[in-house]
Parts: C-alpha cells; structure tokens; sequence
C-alpha cells in the first residue's frame, strides 16, 4: 500500500465520522502531509461549523507550507457559513492539491480546482477512490444531481417476501419481530444516515412506533418523522406526539378533520394538506416538500400498501431490504409491498447494483437502486 493511497485511507475515514452530523452538506474529510508525516487532520460537523480542510491547516500551521492536502472533496470556492477554503489552502502555502472527486454541485464544480491551480497549487484527480467518496455521500451527490432528497426503502422480510402474519395485530398490537437484534442496531445506523423518515397511519396505529434516530449519535438537525394520514387518525396520546419536539409532520388530504387538525397542530405537530389527483396523500409532493427545506434523504418504513404506492410513484430510488430466516407462506400473510401490483412478470419493477451485505451468520440484507427511466 503506497503513503498516498494510506493518506486517501485515513480522509475518508475522517469523513465517515462527519456522516449524519452535516446535512445538508456533505462529509469530508483532510489530511496535511508534509515529508512523508501527517501534520494535521480535519472533518466537517455541521455545529463544528468549520470545514475539514480548515480543521486540518490549523492544526498543521506552519507545517502546512510546502505540504500535501489529501481531501474527500473539492475545496470549495465559494461563501457559504464560512469563507471559501480555497483562499485558507493557498494562504497556508499548501503546494498540492490531492482528491477523488468534483464538487457534484453543478453551481461550483470545478471552480475550487480552478481557483487552486491558478494560483499555482497542483491539483490532483484520485480517480480510483472516486467511487467510494460518491457513496460515503450518496444523498448529497443525488440531491445535487436530481434536486431530490434520496428515497430509501427499508423492509425486514421473510424469504418469501413477507413482512407480517395475518394475526400479528389481534391483540391490538403488533407482538415480535423478524429480524435479530444486530439488523435492528443496524437498521438505527440508517436512521442516523437520514434526514427524514416516514411511515403511513397503519404503522402507527398497529405499533405506536417512535421513529427516532436511537444510535446515540450527533445530527447536524433532528430526524425528520413523517406519517401519512389521509384522515388524521393520530391518536393525541401517540408516542409520536407525545415526543414531538418541532420533528413531527403528518401528510394529510382536504378531507381530514379541520378539529383533528387543530388538536394535533396544538401539540406542536406540523400538519401538510399535500393531495394527489385520486385523493390520496401525495408521496411526489412529500419529496417536493423536503427538497424545497434541503432535506436530502427520505427513509421509508411503512407497511405493505405504502411501500407498494412508493414503488409504483417512482419516488423510491434504492431499497434496503433486511432478510431473516423464515417463512411464514399463505395468502394472507402481507407482502412486502401489496397494493394491485404489476400483472405481468416483464412488467416487475426492475433493479441494479445489488449489494448483499452480511448482517449476522444467518441473516442478510439486499441494498439495491430502482431502474428508472430517466
């Protein structure tokens, strides 16, 4: 392993510790190296305020003259909260530039290497790590792509597709899960990587579910919690309100209750009136929503008739499917998404880049982007 592919290492994985603590912008991670030796070390929280790269020039100081920057992302070049770290990096004296990627902003790409190379500062391109700072900041680099929020789909499924048994519910309260206790810490993991998350009125009638981001870890803002709710059927006394501290929103439709509304909103809940043609609670208009506030990342989990509306709107982009070792079988046992399905096999929602990621000895999960048209 060569000192410059050890260096990319170590930026990265700075980075990695900026992830859910800096949305809506993106992790990064720096390095300063000067003679073979690392001087200084940096990564981005959004209550940090200051960019990696500056983090990583002040701890270096004079160290950094004649010093190699090793850094996730372009520098940028641009005001934002703070002066543009190009101007810090060609102050500092720094002579080369090392990194995997462009800014995906389409506003400022290239302008931070730009900026670099005019004043005399050598740029280099690490292609080969390209792929990996994309993914460490897949919802930013979405986002900056489509002007969407990133739209994950996570289930625990059986293996034959199924997420709850016909009796799971009858004694008010769906009862036991499928998964382990390692794909449910697992499944926090994603919350955390999140900035929102939803789940229909069903979910939430059956399981009384908080939808909180339990990892223990910072946020850069708290965990958006969604629910769609056609005919406000909250209940007041839910977990969901009872918790609500400016992070709740229910999705709901023209024909809801202006009582029930004003009940839930004096709680602190937000309430959105966001209608599609048929009536319904409009999922396309949800994401709208989000993009507009800068949030970049959506996490689905609802039940078997949301999941399949998800699906079949276009609005999911990747799944995240938890498989645990079981079969419950028979036709009444809910799919993992219901609904009226598509009729013919070569009409199956189709996917690409599957991922199969090892959870314990005997469950997995599938990570996987939905094909789209465009």
């Amino acid at each position: 392993m060569s000192n410059e592919t050890q260096f990319l290492d170590d930026a990265l994985e700075l980075a990695a510790k900026g992830v859910g603590r800096v949305s809506p912008n993106p992790a990064v991670g720096a390095v300063v190296v000067r003679e073979g030796a690392v001087v200084g070390r940096g990564f981005h929280t959004w209550a940090g305020v200051k960019h990696a790269e500056i983090v990583a020039l002040e701890e270096a100081g004079d160290r950094a003259r004649g010093a190699t920057l090793y850094v996730t992302l372009e520098p940028c070049s641009h005001h934002g909260r703070t002066p543009p770290c190009t101007g810090a990096i060609v102050a500092a004296g720094i002579q080369k530039v090392v990194a995997p990627m462009e800014d995906p902003n389409p506003q400022v790409r290239g302008q931070g290497f730009a900026h670099l190379k005019s004043a005399g500062v050598e740029v280099e391109i690490a292609d080969a790590y390209a792929a990996c700072a994309a993914r460490l900041n897949e919802a930013f680099v979405h986002f900056m792509q489509t002007g969407r929020p990133l739209v994950t789909l996570k289930a625990a499924v059986t293996l034959d597709g199924k997420i709850a048994a016909p009796d799971d519910g009858a004694s008010g309260r769906t009862v036991g899960w499928l998964t382990g206790e390692t794909a449910r810490a697992h499944v926090q993991t994603l919350r955390h990587h999140s900035d929102a998350i939803l789940t229909g009125i069903g979910t939430v009638l059956a399981d009384d579910c908080r939808l909180t981001d339990r990892s223990g870890e910072e946020r850069s803002r708290p965990l958006l919690r969604i629910v769609l709710d056609s005919q406000l059927r909250l209940p007041p006394d839910a977990t969901l309100v009872s918790t609500c501290n400016g992070d709740v929103m229910v999705v709901t439709t023209s024909a809801a209750s202006a009582e029930r509304r004003k009940r839930l909103e004096s709680k602190g809940v937000r309430v959105e009136v966001l209608e599609a043609a048929d009536g319904r609670t409009d999922l396309a208009a949800v994401t709208e929503l989000l993009a507009r506030e800068k949030y970049l990342s959506l996490m689905i989990e609802a039940g078997s008739r949301v999941n399949w509306t998800a699906l079949e709107s276009g609005v999911v982009d990747k799944i995240f499917f938890y498989y645990a070792p079981k079969i419950l079988g028979g036709l009444q046992s809910l799919p993992v998404a219901g609904g009226a399905g598509r009729r013919r096999r070569v009409d199956a929602i189709q996917f690409h880049d599957v991922q199969i990621h090892r959870i314990t000895a005997s469950e997995f999960a599938v990570e996987a982007w939905v094909d789209k048209p465009f």
